[in-house]
């Protein structure tokens, strides 16, 4: 089960078709404090990835990271971002290792690749095929 959570309803709704058609299970949350609340209606972590925009209303996605690994603590984390001042998807201090990161805009191609990555424990940054320019 992959929790989508970024607040562009176009990008949302996309990612999680995407995902979808790949076989997940994807919940989605427009910010941050509706994916606690969405992932606090849960019975236990069911949860094996955040996939989560960085730059959010209300909550970013770092804080949401840290609130989520403390109720999922062996789930991953994949960062996305249309800023580059966010490219450094790293820990911010947690003490886990940086954590995966994509580039928007991305192709569902690159979301399927990140996605499967992140879940097989393979760390990954910014590639530059996938940066805009």
């Amino acid at each position: 089960t992959v929790l989508l959570v970024e607040d562009e309803p176009l990008v949302r709704n996309v990612g999680g078709h995407v995902l979808r058609e790949l076989g997940y299970n994807v919940l989605e949350a427009e910010n941050g404090v509706k994916a606690l609340e969405l992932l606090n209606s849960l019975e236990g972590c069911e949860v094996g990835l955040l996939l989560t925009d960085l730059v959010m209303p209300l909550m970013g996605g770092r804080e949401l990271a840290g609130k989520f690994l403390e109720r999922c603590p062996e789930a991953k984390v994949l960062y996305t971002s249309g800023y580059n001042e966010d490219i450094n998807a790293a820990d911010g201090g947690s003490g886990r290792p940086a954590e995966s990161f994509l580039n928007k805009p991305f192709t569902p191609a690159s979301l399927a690749r990140r996605v499967r990555d992140a879940l097989d424990g393979v760390q990954t940054g910014l590639e530059m095929s996938e940066m805009s320019l």
